[in-house]
């Protein structure tokens, strides 16, 4: 994919989304984490006998990636968008973690089928509790917004995005809030 291509078809121009949703039932549901809060730690395994948690990464900056499922077709397209551009996270420092409810053993197939090189985490059990955290949990379905998050080293909440479910949101967003957040740190 080249560089001016970052995001998917169906996507526009990405704003920082802190707006409450309603739930098929029309009761309010936890509205996404907005810029200036201080992102929630976590510990969540990413293998059956290894777990990352998120002060791990104090002073670099994190991409939190909350997706809903393993093998659906957006998430796998998203998840391989965001492994072709490691490059271009790499050049900000940014640490990429992917986040949804599977279990770990679905992750490790997952993370080997679309030969991924950063760490998927499961939020498995209790289900969905660092998603409740982030504001991004769908009761409805039991899985996790399509959602994306960019904390800086001091473990603030910088830029985040809620997509619709079935569009992938892209990473000019993300890359750009990296970018900014470099600006930042230089000035």
């Amino acid at each position: 994919m080249s560089r001016n291509n970052r995001k998917s078809k169906g996507s526009q121009r990405q704003k920082s989304v802190a707006k409450p949703r309603t739930s098929s039932l029309s009761l309010p549901l936890a509205a996404p984490l907005s810029e200036g809060t201080p992102a929630p730690d976590f510990a969540l395994k990413s293998t059956p006998d290894q777990t990352i948690s998120l002060k791990e990464f104090r002073n670099t900056p994190v991409v939190l990636i909350f997706y809903p499922a393993d093998f659906s077709p957006v998430c796998g397209d998203e998840m391989a968008l965001f492994n072709e551009l490691l490059p271009e996270f790499n050049r900000f420092n940014g640490q990429l973690l992917g986040i949804s409810e599977d279990n770990v053993w679905s992750h490790i197939a997952f993370t080997k089928a679309r030969n991924l090189k950063f760490p998927l985490l499961s939020d498995f059990n209790p289900r969905g509790a660092v998603a409740r955290q982030y504001g991004v949990y769908r009761e409805e379905d039991g899985t996790a917004e399509r959602a994306l998050f960019v904390i800086d080293g001091d473990g603030i909440i910088r830029w985040s995005y809620v997509s619709p479910v079935g569009v992938n949101p892209g990473a000019n967003g993300v890359l750009a809030a990296l970018e900014s957040l470099g600006k930042e740190e230089k000035g």
